[in-house]
């Protein structure tokens, strides 16, 4: 049954994808204007409404339509700054665009990103008026996050879709010159419908549109123009840096290999930081390509810390990434750093050192000392992870057992919980282990009393029950899902039916039965 498109145009305002898709599948028209004459999908950019914009794309909108003002949809996503936004536009077959048009969309997201976007939209205000800009930090996509800047120009004045202004700067450059990139850079979001007061939005993430456009159409960008873009704003959550770092991660030749890796030798520690980053996820991801190059990656990362690198931040992120490998040189590397002045270098020494097999080998003498002295480490976080790698490689002996008990009473609570979390699941079940996690019951932190209470119910301590009456209500709802409170309540469900069966036993009369769920997901234990 079709509907009408004034449903469609609602659910868009809303933001609902789900309504919008149903919507189409029922028979919306996917192109349905609103009361400007635009179609809906202008809407969904203008308000940065990426999954309502991938409902309309692939619920049939057009978004290579020629709009009245020589813009089309795809132009303004990418003139608006979101990559999310522009892959939701762009869809999954961009191989659509003839060559012309894929060269227009380029050149709009290059001159976007070598201009400051500030500047950019200060360009589109009265020069006889003041016009502020303000920025916030938003996410763009699930991962990474964007700086939106707005302009509070007192002459812009926006609809739902795109600006206008009073200075007439759409028909000055739009349908003259349809063609263009100039004229395209005007179509901005009215910030009516993403940021809440009159002005013009931008978000500045055109350098990852820029980078996702080249993988689409198959440019094969210089790896030197993509660490640039990468780490021009200094900020490893950019969207910029992201989309350089799939891109490079995608490139599966020894060529890309060397060129980025040949930036370890950067002066600018940022780049260094970003090849350390490409190597992270090249270890981690699937091992489509991993099993060329990780010996290659390996090596190069025991040269690199052990060969003087300077900066303290960088080398303990090579520390990190060295330990995603199984280099037979791991653990000579942490001792060699074991005594570093930086915590954060001496903070990725304790998983170097132990063993990462399953079960652990018993430490050598060196490895025991190092992990001892790292766990009285003058800064908690050092001793933190000493804690937890000496809780993996405890084989029951007193010393150990003595230092991870000093540990869950440590005057730092970030190191309690940290190592509360870890003694929880482990072997041990010494009487003076369950004594320090019981001593924790009334701490601050939720999951500090979590871990306690779930610590002495795998121990079957007689304090269970009691500790799990101190645990109190979850702080947040993600804890539904939480595999420590399902455990608690099936434990509290099983003795709640042992004391029943046992009061049935001696003639007491059977309780009138819980609705279904009663004991489920939503239950939780006592209040403290």
């Amino acid at each position: 049954m079709r509907t009408d498109g004034a449903e469609l145009v609602a659910a868009v305002r809303r933001g609902d994808a789900e309504a919008v898709a149903a919507l189409l599948e029922a028979g919306a028209p996917p192109d349905t204007p609103t009361e400007d004459g635009l179609p809906v999908l202008c809407l969904a950019i203008a308000a940065y409404d990426a999954a309502v914009a991938e409902a309309l794309v692939e619920g049939g909108a057009d978004p290579d339509r020629t709009l009245p003002d020589g813009t089309t949809p795809l132009t303004r996503a990418v003139a608006g700054g979101s990559p999310a936004m522009a892959a939701a536009v762009l869809g999954h077959d961009p191989r659509r665009l003839p060559d012309a048009e894929r060269a227009r969309l380029l050149a709009l997201a290059r001159e976007w990103y070598e201009r400051c976007a500030r500047d950019e939209l200060r360009d589109r205000a009265d020069a006889s008026r003041p016009a502020d800009t303000r920025g916030s930090r938003v996410m763009d996509g699930e991962y990474t996050h964007v700086r939106q800047v707005t302009l509070d120009a007192p002459t812009a004045l926006t609809d739902s879709t795109g600006p206008t202004d009073s200075m007439g700067l759409m028909d000055s450059t739009g349908p003259t010159d349809p063609t263009g990139p100039t004229a395209d850079s005007t179509a901005l979001t009215g910030s009516t419908g993403s940021a809440g007061s009159a002005g013009l939005t931008v978000r500045e993430g055109h350098g990852a549109i820029l980078t996702d456009l080249e993988w689409a159409f198959r440019v094969l960008t210089p790896v030197e123009e993509l660490v640039a873009r990468a780490t021009r704003r200094r900020d490893s959550d950019h969207v910029d840096w992201a989309a350089a770092r799939w891109v490079l991660c995608e490139r599966h030749n020894r060529e890309t290999w060397a060129a980025v890796t040949a930036y370890r030798h950067s002066p600018d520690p940022e780049r260094r930081r970003f090849v350390l980053d490409v190597l992270h996820h090249l270890l981690v991801s699937p091992p489509t390509w991993r099993n060329s190059y990780e010996k290659e990656t390996a090596d190069l990362l025991v040269a690199w810390a052990t060969g003087g690198e300077d900066d303290p931040g960088v080398l303990a992120e090579v520390l990190l990434v060295l330990n995603e490998t199984e280099h037979p040189r791991l653990k000579a590397v942490g001792l060699r750093h074991a005594g570093h002045p930086d915590p954060r270098v001496r903070a990725q020494v304790p998983d170097l050192v132990r063993s990462w097999d399953t079960p652990p080998p018993p430490l050598d003498a060196d490895a025991r000392a190092v992990l001892a002295a790292l766990a009285a480490d003058e800064d908690g976080g050092v001793r933190a992870k000493a804690g937890r790698a000496l809780i993996v490689a405890h084989e029951g002996s007193p010393d150990f057992a003595d230092v991870i008990v000093g540990l869950l009473g440590d005057p730092v609570a970030d190191v309690r919980a940290s190592v509360a979390e870890r003694v929880a699941h482990s072997a041990d079940r010494t009487p003076a282990i369950a004594d320090a996690l019981a001593a924790l019951l009334d701490e601050d932190l939720f999951d500090t009393r979590l871990n306690a209470a779930f610590g002495l119910l795998l121990r079957d301590d007689p304090r269970t029950a009691d500790a799990i009456a101190r645990v109190g209500a979850p702080p947040h709802p993600v804890y539904v899902h939480d595999h420590r409170l399902s455990r608690i309540w099936r434990w509290e469900r099983d003795h709640r039916e042992e004391s029943e069966a046992a009061g049935r036993g001696r003639g007491r009369p059977r309780p009138t039965e819980k609705a279904d769920g009663a004991d489920g997901p939503t239950a939780v234990p006592g209040t403290r």
